[in-house]
């Protein structure tokens, strides 16, 4: 009988195990399908709305957080070349961004739009504000279409070089200011797709937002592990095109 009892147990242990595991794989594969479920609904528009919400938050500021020219004015204040400057801001906003209660936070100071999950719309603010503002020590016009869609070649970070070396722009070299002001419409609307494409491309590799790559696969915010190599990428692209070393301070 002790034998026959132990066979029960066994079974029903196994058994157990069984519904457990089950229960798991379901939680899994419904997470998998809600995250593509997701992703389906981005698309490069909603990018684009997306970016031009960021930037105008970020130009204009809102109560609770510096504008991107309010931002620069702090930096501005050293007595340095604008590439140092700039420097300085991207070295803290890493340091600011890495922590999860300024991300997190960011969600009870404005309401985002619903077009992305609210954790991507906030790492695009983030990095937006901080293109933004290396402009602004640059000297450039923040408020200025042409200026507004340079910010957002770089957030495509490395491939900002490809992106703009079709209008004769080469990251890293002293951008003349007619230079940008000669940009045309048609350009503008040009570099806008391949930076909506390229994002787009990032937001849909895999099925995981890249981004950041600590963003947990549903949660809403970003946890404690922010994604500081690529936003020091895109700084350093921001820097180089804005205020390459031969610029001095704005």
């Amino acid at each position: 009988m002790p034998s026959e009892r132990r066979r029960k147990y066994l079974e029903e242990f196994v058994q157990s195990e069984v519904m457990q595991i089950s229960r798991q794989t379901w939680h899994h594969k419904a997470t998998i399908h809600a995250l593509r479920l997701k992703m389906e609904l981005i698309s490069q528009e909603k990018i684009m709305q997306v970016l031009d919400w960021a930037y105008e938050r970020s130009v204009n500021g809102f109560s609770g957080l510096d504008s991107a020219e309010e931002l620069a004015a702090s930096y501005a204040k050293e007595e340095s070349p604008a590439y140092d400057q700039a420097n300085s801001l991207i070295r803290w906003q890493n340091t600011k961004s890495a922590t999860s209660g300024f991300i997190t936070g960011l969600g009870g100071l404005i309401t985002l739009p619903v077009a992305l999950p609210a954790n991507i719309t906030s790492v695009l603010f983030v990095q937006i504000r901080m293109i933004a503002a290396i402009a602004h020590l640059g000297g450039y016009d923040v408020k200025d279409d042409k200026v507004k869609t340079l910010v957002f070649a770089c957030l495509t970070a490395n491939s900002a070089k490809e992106v703009l070396k079709d209008i004769g722009i080469v990251v890293g070299n002293k951008l003349a200011m007619n230079a940008v002001k000669s940009i045309s419409g048609k350009t503008l609307l040009e570099i806008n797709k391949k930076v909506g494409f390229k994002l787009f491309t990032k937001f849909g590799e895999k099925g995981v937002i890249n981004l950041g790559k600590a963003v947990p696969l549903l949660g809403g915010l970003i946890g404690g592990s922010f994604d500081a190599y690529t936003t020091n990428t895109i700084g350093n692209v921001a820097r180089d095109t804005f205020t390459p070393k031969d610029v001095a301070t704005a």
